[in-house]
Protein backbone atom coordinates (compact mmCIF):
# COMPACT_ATOMS: atom_id res chain seq x y z
CA UNK A 1 0.00 0.00 0.00
CA UNK A 2 1.38 3.75 -1.06
CA UNK A 3 2.51 5.77 1.93
CA UNK A 4 -0.40 8.35 2.53
CA UNK A 5 1.12 11.58 3.04
CA UNK A 6 -1.96 13.47 1.66
CA UNK A 7 -5.59 14.35 2.82
CA UNK A 8 -6.05 12.53 -0.59
CA UNK A 9 -7.92 9.15 -0.08
CA UNK A 10 -6.97 6.29 -1.97
CA UNK A 11 -9.99 4.39 -1.19
CA UNK A 12 -13.38 5.74 -1.02
CA UNK A 13 -16.46 4.57 1.25
CA UNK A 14 -17.72 2.39 -1.83
CA UNK A 15 -14.79 0.76 -3.14
CA UNK A 16 -12.94 -2.19 -2.55
CA UNK A 17 -9.68 -2.28 -1.86
CA UNK A 18 -7.63 -5.78 -3.25
CA UNK A 19 -7.05 -8.99 -0.66
CA UNK A 20 -3.59 -7.93 0.40
CA UNK A 21 -4.29 -4.54 0.77
CA UNK A 22 -7.86 -4.32 2.98
CA UNK A 23 -6.22 -6.69 4.92
CA UNK A 24 -2.52 -4.74 6.05
CA UNK A 25 -5.59 -1.58 6.09
CA UNK A 26 -7.82 -3.58 8.94
CA UNK A 27 -4.49 -4.99 11.11
CA UNK A 28 -3.57 -1.59 11.01
CA UNK A 29 -7.12 -1.32 12.87
CA UNK A 30 -6.61 -3.92 15.27
CA UNK A 31 -3.30 -3.00 16.61
CA UNK A 32 -5.39 0.36 17.31
CA UNK A 33 -8.05 -0.28 18.93
CA UNK A 34 -7.20 -4.31 20.70
CA UNK A 35 -5.64 -2.95 24.31
CA UNK A 36 -8.35 -0.86 23.96
CA UNK A 37 -10.98 -3.49 23.49
CA UNK A 38 -9.64 -5.60 26.44
CA UNK A 39 -8.49 -2.97 29.27
CA UNK A 40 -12.50 -1.94 30.14
CA UNK A 41 -13.50 -5.60 31.15
CA UNK A 42 -9.73 -6.27 32.68
CA UNK A 43 -10.23 -3.14 34.58
CA UNK A 44 -13.94 -4.19 35.87
CA UNK A 45 -13.22 -7.93 36.60
CA UNK A 46 -10.03 -6.93 38.81
CA UNK A 47 -12.15 -4.09 41.01
CA UNK A 48 -14.88 -6.77 41.20
CA UNK A 49 -12.01 -9.71 42.31
CA UNK A 50 -13.58 -11.74 39.48
CA UNK A 51 -11.41 -14.86 39.30
CA UNK A 52 -9.13 -15.97 36.45
CA UNK A 53 -12.10 -17.95 34.68
CA UNK A 54 -14.43 -15.58 34.79
CA UNK A 55 -11.62 -12.64 33.47
CA UNK A 56 -10.69 -14.62 30.49
CA UNK A 57 -14.23 -15.15 29.44
CA UNK A 58 -15.12 -11.40 29.79
CA UNK A 59 -12.29 -10.81 27.59
CA UNK A 60 -13.09 -12.72 24.59
CA UNK A 61 -16.76 -11.80 24.75
CA UNK A 62 -15.57 -8.10 24.62
CA UNK A 63 -13.76 -8.97 21.32
CA UNK A 64 -16.25 -11.28 20.23
CA UNK A 65 -19.16 -8.36 21.09
CA UNK A 66 -17.19 -5.55 19.15
CA UNK A 67 -16.49 -7.94 15.95
CA UNK A 68 -20.80 -7.93 16.00
CA UNK A 69 -21.00 -4.46 16.43
CA UNK A 70 -18.29 -3.62 14.08
CA UNK A 71 -20.13 -5.31 11.32
CA UNK A 72 -23.92 -4.01 11.98
CA UNK A 73 -21.60 -0.73 11.44
CA UNK A 74 -20.08 -1.30 8.46
CA UNK A 75 -22.67 -3.20 6.54
CA UNK A 76 -25.66 -1.22 7.61
CA UNK A 77 -28.75 -2.74 7.65
CA UNK A 78 -31.68 -0.72 6.72
CA UNK A 79 -31.68 2.46 9.19
CA UNK A 80 -29.79 0.68 11.65
CA UNK A 81 -25.66 1.78 11.14
CA UNK A 82 -23.69 4.56 10.15
CA UNK A 83 -22.61 2.74 7.06
CA UNK A 84 -18.74 4.18 7.46
CA UNK A 85 -15.53 2.54 8.33
CA UNK A 86 -16.92 3.00 11.86
CA UNK A 87 -14.64 0.39 14.63
CA UNK A 88 -16.66 -0.09 17.41
CA UNK A 89 -15.24 -1.47 21.25
CA UNK A 90 -15.83 -1.52 24.55
CA UNK A 91 -16.23 1.93 26.12
CA UNK A 92 -14.54 3.40 28.42
CA UNK A 93 -16.79 5.89 29.62
CA UNK A 94 -19.10 3.07 31.58
CA UNK A 95 -16.42 1.58 33.13
CA UNK A 96 -17.14 3.50 37.01
CA UNK A 97 -20.87 3.19 36.93
CA UNK A 98 -20.37 -0.64 36.08
CA UNK A 99 -18.31 -1.12 38.83
CA UNK A 100 -20.67 0.68 41.10
CA UNK A 101 -23.44 -1.56 39.61
CA UNK A 102 -21.05 -4.89 40.28
CA UNK A 103 -20.43 -4.39 43.79
CA UNK A 104 -24.35 -3.98 44.43
CA UNK A 105 -25.06 -6.73 42.73
CA UNK A 106 -22.60 -8.89 41.06
CA UNK A 107 -22.49 -9.29 36.92
CA UNK A 108 -25.97 -10.16 36.52
CA UNK A 109 -26.82 -6.65 37.60
CA UNK A 110 -24.19 -5.19 35.35
CA UNK A 111 -25.79 -6.84 32.71
CA UNK A 112 -29.34 -6.45 33.03
CA UNK A 113 -29.22 -2.91 33.66
CA UNK A 114 -26.88 -2.55 30.75
CA UNK A 115 -29.48 -4.62 28.42
CA UNK A 116 -31.78 -2.09 29.62
CA UNK A 117 -30.34 1.10 29.80
CA UNK A 118 -29.30 0.69 26.08
CA UNK A 119 -33.28 1.33 25.23
CA UNK A 120 -31.91 5.41 26.33
CA UNK A 121 -29.67 5.11 23.23
CA UNK A 122 -32.30 3.68 20.89
CA UNK A 123 -35.25 6.11 21.76
CA UNK A 124 -32.26 9.05 21.86
CA UNK A 125 -31.53 8.01 17.98
CA UNK A 126 -34.82 8.70 17.14
CA UNK A 127 -34.82 12.47 18.77
CA UNK A 128 -31.20 13.57 18.39
CA UNK A 129 -31.60 17.38 16.88
CA UNK A 130 -33.92 17.92 20.17
CA UNK A 131 -31.40 16.26 22.20
CA UNK A 132 -28.14 18.30 21.12
CA UNK A 133 -30.33 20.86 22.35
CA UNK A 134 -29.84 19.85 26.18
CA UNK A 135 -26.47 17.81 25.62
CA UNK A 136 -24.79 20.68 24.53
CA UNK A 137 -20.92 20.76 23.39
CA UNK A 138 -20.35 22.17 26.78
CA UNK A 139 -22.10 19.21 28.76
CA UNK A 140 -20.75 16.31 26.50
CA UNK A 141 -17.22 17.85 27.51
CA UNK A 142 -17.84 18.46 31.30
CA UNK A 143 -18.60 14.76 31.26
CA UNK A 144 -16.11 13.26 29.69
CA UNK A 145 -13.27 15.34 31.67
CA UNK A 146 -15.43 14.13 34.78
CA UNK A 147 -15.02 10.71 33.13
CA UNK A 148 -11.46 10.88 32.45
CA UNK A 149 -10.51 12.13 35.93
CA UNK A 150 -13.09 9.54 38.45
CA UNK A 151 -10.98 6.42 35.85
CA UNK A 152 -7.36 7.84 37.23
CA UNK A 153 -7.99 7.09 40.45
CA UNK A 154 -8.80 3.39 38.83
CA UNK A 155 -5.96 3.70 37.49
CA UNK A 156 -3.95 4.66 39.85
CA UNK A 157 -5.05 1.93 42.04
CA UNK A 158 -3.44 -0.49 39.66
CA UNK A 159 -0.49 0.91 40.10
CA UNK A 160 -0.08 0.51 43.18
CA UNK A 161 -1.10 -3.19 42.74
CA UNK A 162 -4.14 -3.72 42.96
CA UNK A 163 -6.97 -4.34 46.05
CA UNK A 164 -4.79 -7.63 46.36
CA UNK A 165 -1.54 -5.45 47.23
CA UNK A 166 -4.12 -3.50 48.94
CA UNK A 167 -5.32 -6.86 51.48
CA UNK A 168 -2.30 -8.62 51.62
CA UNK A 169 0.18 -5.21 52.42
CA UNK A 170 2.05 -4.76 48.88
CA UNK A 171 0.00 -1.79 47.86
CA UNK A 172 2.39 1.00 46.79
CA UNK A 173 5.35 -0.90 46.84
CA UNK A 174 8.70 0.56 44.98
CA UNK A 175 8.87 -2.43 42.34
CA UNK A 176 4.90 -1.61 41.83
CA UNK A 177 5.28 1.25 41.40
CA UNK A 178 8.54 1.26 39.54
CA UNK A 179 7.24 -1.18 36.55
CA UNK A 180 3.81 1.28 35.92
CA UNK A 181 5.58 4.09 35.68
CA UNK A 182 8.25 2.50 33.46
CA UNK A 183 5.38 1.31 31.46
CA UNK A 184 4.18 4.37 31.02
CA UNK A 185 7.25 6.16 30.27
CA UNK A 186 8.01 3.27 27.90
CA UNK A 187 4.33 4.59 26.18
CA UNK A 188 5.29 8.22 25.86
CA UNK A 189 9.07 8.08 24.83
CA UNK A 190 7.25 5.31 21.67
CA UNK A 191 4.37 7.95 21.51
CA UNK A 192 6.75 10.81 20.40
CA UNK A 193 8.56 8.91 17.57
CA UNK A 194 8.26 10.33 14.12
CA UNK A 195 6.75 6.49 13.02
CA UNK A 196 3.34 6.90 12.84
CA UNK A 197 3.68 2.73 13.11
CA UNK A 198 5.51 2.63 16.38
CA UNK A 199 3.03 5.71 17.79
CA UNK A 200 -0.19 3.35 16.69
CA UNK A 201 1.44 0.42 18.81
CA UNK A 202 2.52 2.15 21.74
CA UNK A 203 0.04 1.16 24.19
CA UNK A 204 0.62 -2.44 23.00
CA UNK A 205 4.17 -2.36 22.61
CA UNK A 206 4.33 -1.03 26.53
CA UNK A 207 2.14 -3.48 27.69
CA UNK A 208 3.93 -6.19 26.29
CA UNK A 209 7.46 -5.20 27.54
CA UNK A 210 5.74 -5.11 30.99
CA UNK A 211 4.05 -8.17 30.72
CA UNK A 212 7.17 -10.31 29.34
CA UNK A 213 9.02 -8.86 32.33
CA UNK A 214 6.85 -10.55 34.73
CA UNK A 215 6.55 -13.66 32.65
CA UNK A 216 10.49 -14.01 32.83
CA UNK A 217 10.92 -12.94 35.98
CA UNK A 218 8.63 -15.94 37.33
CA UNK A 219 5.36 -13.87 38.63
CA UNK A 220 3.05 -14.90 35.56
CA UNK A 221 1.57 -18.70 35.87
CA UNK A 222 0.78 -20.29 32.51
CA UNK A 223 -0.16 -23.72 33.93
CA UNK A 224 -3.63 -23.72 33.57
CA UNK A 225 -3.16 -22.96 29.67
CA UNK A 226 -2.70 -26.29 28.83
CA UNK A 227 -6.32 -27.24 29.97
CA UNK A 228 -8.47 -24.56 28.49
CA UNK A 229 -11.26 -25.58 25.84
CA UNK A 230 -10.06 -25.14 22.15
CA UNK A 231 -13.15 -22.47 21.63
CA UNK A 232 -15.07 -20.35 23.93
CA UNK A 233 -18.80 -21.32 23.28
CA UNK A 234 -20.34 -17.58 23.71
CA UNK A 235 -23.45 -18.62 26.16
CA UNK A 236 -26.06 -15.36 26.38
CA UNK A 237 -27.32 -14.41 29.38
CA UNK A 238 -24.24 -16.75 30.80
CA UNK A 239 -24.41 -14.88 34.12
CA UNK A 240 -28.13 -14.20 34.90
CA UNK A 241 -30.29 -10.54 34.90
CA UNK A 242 -30.94 -8.21 37.09
CA UNK A 243 -32.16 -4.45 38.17
CA UNK A 244 -32.43 -1.98 40.04
CA UNK A 245 -33.32 1.59 39.14
CA UNK A 246 -30.20 3.47 40.73
CA UNK A 247 -27.53 1.71 38.33
CA UNK A 248 -30.17 2.16 35.48
CA UNK A 249 -29.80 6.21 35.95
CA UNK A 250 -26.30 6.24 36.45
CA UNK A 251 -25.48 3.95 33.29
CA UNK A 252 -28.35 5.67 31.59
CA UNK A 253 -26.75 8.90 32.03
CA UNK A 254 -23.63 7.44 30.13
CA UNK A 255 -25.71 5.69 27.27
CA UNK A 256 -26.69 9.88 26.41
CA UNK A 257 -23.34 10.64 26.52
CA UNK A 258 -21.42 8.35 24.55
CA UNK A 259 -24.65 8.86 21.85
CA UNK A 260 -23.35 12.53 21.57
CA UNK A 261 -19.22 11.14 21.41
CA UNK A 262 -21.03 9.38 18.54
CA UNK A 263 -22.21 12.24 16.65
CA UNK A 264 -19.15 13.61 16.71
CA UNK A 265 -16.89 10.52 15.84
CA UNK A 266 -19.25 10.29 12.87
CA UNK A 267 -19.25 13.45 11.63
CA UNK A 268 -15.10 13.61 11.99
CA UNK A 269 -15.40 10.09 9.70
CA UNK A 270 -17.82 11.65 7.14
CA UNK A 271 -15.62 14.68 7.14
CA UNK A 272 -12.20 12.21 6.48
CA UNK A 273 -14.33 9.74 4.22
CA UNK A 274 -15.32 12.52 1.79
CA UNK A 275 -18.88 12.15 2.51
CA UNK A 276 -21.23 14.89 3.26
CA UNK A 277 -21.48 16.21 6.99
CA UNK A 278 -25.20 18.56 6.38
CA UNK A 279 -28.00 16.98 4.68
CA UNK A 280 -30.13 14.54 4.29
CA UNK A 281 -27.40 11.55 4.28
CA UNK A 282 -25.75 12.85 6.86
CA UNK A 283 -28.61 12.57 9.22
CA UNK A 284 -29.15 8.89 8.42
CA UNK A 285 -25.47 8.44 8.97
CA UNK A 286 -25.75 9.85 12.55
CA UNK A 287 -29.28 8.46 13.78
CA UNK A 288 -28.12 4.90 12.05
CA UNK A 289 -24.69 4.67 13.87
CA UNK A 290 -26.38 6.33 17.14
CA UNK A 291 -29.03 3.87 16.92
CA UNK A 292 -26.37 0.58 16.52
CA UNK A 293 -25.07 1.93 18.84
CA UNK A 294 -27.66 1.36 21.42
CA UNK A 295 -28.69 -1.80 19.98
CA UNK A 296 -24.77 -3.49 19.38
CA UNK A 297 -24.23 -2.44 23.42
CA UNK A 298 -27.69 -4.27 23.92
CA UNK A 299 -26.30 -7.38 22.15
CA UNK A 300 -22.84 -7.16 24.37
CA UNK A 301 -25.02 -7.49 27.05
CA UNK A 302 -26.64 -10.50 25.84
CA UNK A 303 -23.27 -11.95 25.25
CA UNK A 304 -22.15 -10.92 28.45
CA UNK A 305 -19.89 -8.10 27.61
CA UNK A 306 -20.30 -4.37 28.49
CA UNK A 307 -21.65 -1.27 26.61
CA UNK A 308 -19.63 -0.34 23.17
CA UNK A 309 -19.18 2.96 21.04
CA UNK A 310 -17.99 3.85 18.22
CA UNK A 311 -13.68 4.62 18.78
CA UNK A 312 -12.47 7.88 17.31
CA UNK A 313 -8.71 6.63 16.83
CA UNK A 314 -9.33 4.86 13.51
CA UNK A 315 -10.66 8.20 12.68
CA UNK A 316 -6.90 9.43 12.29
CA UNK A 317 -5.93 5.87 10.91
CA UNK A 318 -8.52 6.37 7.64
CA UNK A 319 -6.55 9.67 7.21
CA UNK A 320 -3.17 7.75 8.03
CA UNK A 321 -3.39 5.09 5.04
CA UNK A 322 -6.03 6.78 3.02
CA UNK A 323 -8.41 3.92 2.92
CA UNK A 324 -12.13 4.66 4.08
CA UNK A 325 -13.54 1.61 2.71
CA UNK A 326 -16.22 0.11 4.82
CA UNK A 327 -15.28 -2.73 3.27
CA UNK A 328 -12.04 -2.94 5.65
CA UNK A 329 -14.47 -2.83 8.46
CA UNK A 330 -15.66 -6.53 7.73
CA UNK A 331 -11.95 -7.93 7.83
CA UNK A 332 -12.34 -6.22 11.13
CA UNK A 333 -15.10 -7.80 12.51
CA UNK A 334 -14.13 -11.09 11.31
CA UNK A 335 -10.48 -10.89 13.18
CA UNK A 336 -12.34 -9.68 16.40
CA UNK A 337 -14.89 -12.47 15.96
CA UNK A 338 -11.93 -15.05 15.68
CA UNK A 339 -9.77 -13.34 19.05
CA UNK A 340 -13.17 -13.73 20.77
CA UNK A 341 -13.54 -17.29 20.06
CA UNK A 342 -10.09 -18.42 21.09
CA UNK A 343 -10.13 -18.88 24.95
CA UNK A 344 -6.03 -19.37 25.15
CA UNK A 345 -6.44 -14.93 23.78
CA UNK A 346 -8.22 -14.20 26.50
CA UNK A 347 -6.84 -16.47 29.58
CA UNK A 348 -3.01 -15.04 28.38
CA UNK A 349 -4.85 -11.18 29.03
CA UNK A 350 -6.60 -12.24 32.33
CA UNK A 351 -2.91 -12.67 33.13
CA UNK A 352 -2.19 -9.12 33.12
CA UNK A 353 -0.83 -8.10 36.27
CA UNK A 354 -2.23 -4.56 38.05
CA UNK A 355 1.05 -2.72 37.52
CA UNK A 356 1.38 -3.52 33.96
CA UNK A 357 -2.15 -2.41 33.45
CA UNK A 358 -1.94 0.75 35.78
CA UNK A 359 0.66 2.55 33.89
CA UNK A 360 -1.15 2.23 30.51
CA UNK A 361 -4.53 2.83 31.36
CA UNK A 362 -3.14 5.92 33.63
CA UNK A 363 -2.07 7.67 30.43
CA UNK A 364 -5.07 6.74 28.53
CA UNK A 365 -7.27 7.81 31.44
CA UNK A 366 -5.82 10.97 31.27
CA UNK A 367 -6.28 11.30 27.64
CA UNK A 368 -9.82 11.07 28.11
CA UNK A 369 -10.00 13.80 30.86
CA UNK A 370 -7.84 16.18 27.70
CA UNK A 371 -10.47 14.47 25.65
CA UNK A 372 -13.20 16.21 27.15
CA UNK A 373 -11.37 19.70 27.88
CA UNK A 374 -10.48 20.06 24.42
CA UNK A 375 -14.89 20.02 23.87
CA UNK A 376 -14.57 22.41 26.32
CA UNK A 377 -11.78 24.58 24.63
CA UNK A 378 -14.13 24.85 21.37
CA UNK A 379 -17.27 26.38 23.37
CA UNK A 380 -17.10 30.33 23.95
CA UNK A 381 -16.44 30.19 27.62
CA UNK A 382 -18.65 33.00 28.78
CA UNK A 383 -19.55 34.02 32.53
CA UNK A 384 -22.63 31.78 31.97
CA UNK A 385 -20.19 28.97 30.82
CA UNK A 386 -18.05 29.51 33.93
CA UNK A 387 -20.49 29.43 36.30
CA UNK A 388 -21.60 26.14 34.81
CA UNK A 389 -18.38 24.72 34.70
CA UNK A 390 -17.37 25.64 38.55
CA UNK A 391 -20.66 24.28 39.49
CA UNK A 392 -20.28 20.79 37.72
CA UNK A 393 -16.79 20.35 38.45
CA UNK A 394 -17.45 21.34 41.74
CA UNK A 395 -20.33 18.87 42.71
CA UNK A 396 -19.11 15.99 40.68
CA UNK A 397 -15.47 15.74 41.69
CA UNK A 398 -16.38 16.79 45.47
CA UNK A 399 -18.83 13.53 45.63
CA UNK A 400 -16.19 11.45 43.56
CA UNK A 401 -13.38 12.98 46.25
CA UNK A 402 -15.79 12.73 49.61
CA UNK A 403 -18.30 10.07 49.06
CA UNK A 404 -19.16 9.96 52.75
CA UNK A 405 -21.24 13.69 52.18
CA UNK A 406 -24.06 11.41 51.22
CA UNK A 407 -23.97 9.31 53.99
CA UNK A 408 -27.20 10.58 55.84
CA UNK A 409 -28.95 9.92 52.63
CA UNK A 410 -31.79 7.49 51.38
CA UNK A 411 -29.37 4.61 49.82
CA UNK A 412 -31.22 4.90 46.54
CA UNK A 413 -29.91 8.68 46.28
CA UNK A 414 -26.61 7.55 47.82
CA UNK A 415 -26.38 4.78 44.79
CA UNK A 416 -27.26 7.27 42.05
CA UNK A 417 -25.22 10.75 43.08
CA UNK A 418 -22.15 8.73 44.70
CA UNK A 419 -20.89 8.95 40.94
CA UNK A 420 -19.18 12.27 40.52
CA UNK A 421 -19.65 11.64 36.54
CA UNK A 422 -23.49 11.30 37.50
CA UNK A 423 -23.62 14.12 39.59
CA UNK A 424 -21.78 16.36 37.69
CA UNK A 425 -23.30 16.13 34.31
CA UNK A 426 -26.74 16.31 35.80
CA UNK A 427 -25.87 19.39 37.28
CA UNK A 428 -24.26 20.17 33.73
CA UNK A 429 -27.63 19.47 32.02
CA UNK A 430 -29.92 21.83 34.49
CA UNK A 431 -27.59 24.56 35.43
CA UNK A 432 -26.96 25.10 31.13
CA UNK A 433 -30.75 24.83 30.58
CA UNK A 434 -31.28 27.40 33.57
CA UNK A 435 -28.97 29.93 31.90
CA UNK A 436 -30.30 29.10 28.47
CA UNK A 437 -33.46 30.22 29.58
CA UNK A 438 -32.69 33.24 31.87
CA UNK A 439 -30.19 34.75 28.54
CA UNK A 440 -33.44 34.44 26.56
CA UNK A 441 -35.46 35.86 28.54
CA UNK A 442 -32.85 39.04 29.16
CA UNK A 443 -32.70 39.10 25.24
Amino acid sequence: MKDQTTHELIYRLEDRPRFTEALFAAIQHLMAIFVAIITPPLIIARALQLDQETTSFLVSMALFASGISTFIQCRKFGKLGAGLLCVQGTSFSFISPIIAAGFQGGLPLIFGTCIAASSIEIVLSRFLKYARKVISPLVSGIVVTLIGLSLVKVGIVACGGGFGAMEDGSFGALRNLGIAFGVLILIVVLNLSKNKYIRMSSIFIGLLVGYLFYAFTGDISFAGINELGTITIPIPFKYGLDFNFSSFLAIGFVYIITAIESIGDITANSTISKEPVEGEVYMERISGGVLADGINSGIAGIFNSFPNSIFSQNNGLIQLTGVASRYVGYFIAVMLLILGLFPVVGHIFSLMPEPVLGGATLLMFGTVAVAGIKIIATQNIDRHAMVVLAISFSLGLGVELMPDILKHFPESIKSIFSSGITTGGFAAILSNVAFNLIGKKED
